[in-house]
């Protein structure tokens, strides 16, 4: 006989599943020419076996994107996260607090981004990763390219490094102060805008949308993120 605890499991896993069932499809495409070893590996992480749900793959179900071919151009874009969220005022708290954007080399910034890294003990109510404590140069990504989002004073308040696999790009390290001042609404819109300006992608990930915290995961949809089913290929 099934003890209570495992039929509300079950009870809660079926909810799941259909909740999953009905997210819309992203067809997402891998370009392992864009840098081999790591589009092959990026491939390999995100269609290997989820490691709590073994029969999805590991970044399939609940994906966190914005449809950046949806949109005519930023504008549009804007528009839209001003009616559903505070991308906008929030962003436009950090360009009054005297934030300032650029692409930045990582390699040129590390002790700006090792005391971001170390500002703060915790991250989404979990211990911060170890590998971020011990700072070390970062590999040649020619696939990728980095957004730094710097206050009044001209430091480094929070970075975005962004990788392009194929018809999509995903962050692949975002982090910054907690400080409230908006500068990641500002940052993150920011390379929403220059994504779907540049029509080379037709997505942008931002990992996952349903297994976030409610905090990240409220964030995410005032970015404009939507949960996603995602079927990927490799060519």
């Amino acid at each position: 006989m099934q003890t209570p605890a495992t039929v509300v499991k079950l009870i809660e896993h079926a909810s799941l599943a259909v909740e999953l069932a009905g997210l819309p499809l992203a067809q997402l495409c891998f370009e392992r020419h864009l840098n081999p070893p790591a589009i092959l590996a990026a491939y390999a992480n995100f269609t290997r076996p989820h490691p709590r749900y073994k029969v999805f793959r590991n970044k399939a179900m609940g994906i966190a994107l914005v449809d950046i071919a949806g949109f005519g151009n930023a504008a549009s874009y804007l528009d839209t996260v001003r009616q559903h969220g505070h991308a906008g005022p929030q962003s436009r708290k950090a360009l009054a607090r005297g934030y300032r954007l650029r692409r930045i080399d990582r390699n040129a910034h590390l002790d700006e981004i090792h005391a971001i890294h170390t500002s703060c003990d915790q991250r989404q109510g979990r211990p911060m990763d170890g590998a971020y404590r011990h700072m070390r140069p970062y590999p040649e990504q020619p696939h990728c390219a980095c957004y730094g989002a710097f206050d009044a004073g001209g430091r480094l308040a929070a970075y975005c490094n962004v990788a392009r696999f194929g018809n999509f790009s995903a962050t692949d390290q975002l982090m910054g102060y907690k400080n409230g001042d908006g500068a990641m609404y500002l940052l993150l819109a920011h390379i929403i805008c220059e994504l779907i300006e540049e029509r080379r992608v037709a997505w942008f990930m931002y990992d996952s949308y349903l297994g976030a915290l409610p905090g990240l995961r409220d964030f995410k949809r005032r970015l404009g993120f939507r949960p996603y089913r995602a079927r990927y290929s490799l060519v």
